[in-house]
């Protein structure tokens, strides 16, 4: 199975996926843990996108997809994966769509996880207050500009999605395991 699971930054996309990636046993690509990975290790990548993630923008649709290819093409990924926070552009999305039809694939389901913004800069401050992993990327100032990119950039998905009848949205808004057990549903029943 290959699902995508999309919504705004701080959505609860990566936790979601983590759930999904334990329950399911499909590997979790995420481009933005890839691309934080790459700059940590001081990659040529890793410093050529560096600036472009701290100012909250979309790293080029070539690089991502080459990431992702390279990615699903591990021998893990070979009953699937779960694409989290990817695609964000309709361009992303039929590469991606082209890219696994050249693997006799094709993207199975697509969670939406529909939040509310002023919920999302919360979970940004209390990440924050809590004083965990701060990302160079989660500040509120960045989030602001990641939700303008967003609604301009990765919301028309939605009806690329819904169009093609894979689409199903999930109430973020709810606790975790709200959110988990809303998903399992979808997916018919709790996961083995």
């Amino acid at each position: 199975m290959n699902l995508v699971l999309f919504g705004p930054p701080g959505a609860g996309k990566g936790t979601q996926s983590k759930i999904i990636t334990e329950k399911r046993g499909l590997p979790q690509l995420s481009t933005g843990d890839m691309l934080r990975a790459a700059i940590q290790a001081g990659t040529a990548l890793g410093l050529s996108v560096k600036a472009t993630i701290d100012k909250g923008e979309l790293v080029s649709d070539d690089t991502v997809i080459r990431i992702i290819a390279e990615r699903y093409d591990q021998s893990d990924a070979a009953n699937g994966a779960v694409f989290d926070g990817f695609p964000r552009t309709i361009p992303q999305a039929e590469a991606l769509d082209a890219m696994l039809a050249e693997r006799g694939k094709k993207i199975d389901l697509v969670l939406e996880l529909k939040v509310d913004d002023a919920v999302l800069l919360s979970r940004v401050e209390a990440r924050i207050k809590a004083g965990g992993v701060l990302r160079t990327d989660d500040t509120p100032q960045t989030l602001a500009r990641r939700l303008d990119v967003y609604y301009r950039n990765t919301a028309p998905l939605i009806d690329y999605y819904r169009r093609q009848g894979k689409l199903k949205t999930v109430d973020g808004m709810a606790e975790i395991a709200a959110v988990t057990a809303q998903i399992a549903a979808i997916l018919g029943g709790v996961p083995a």
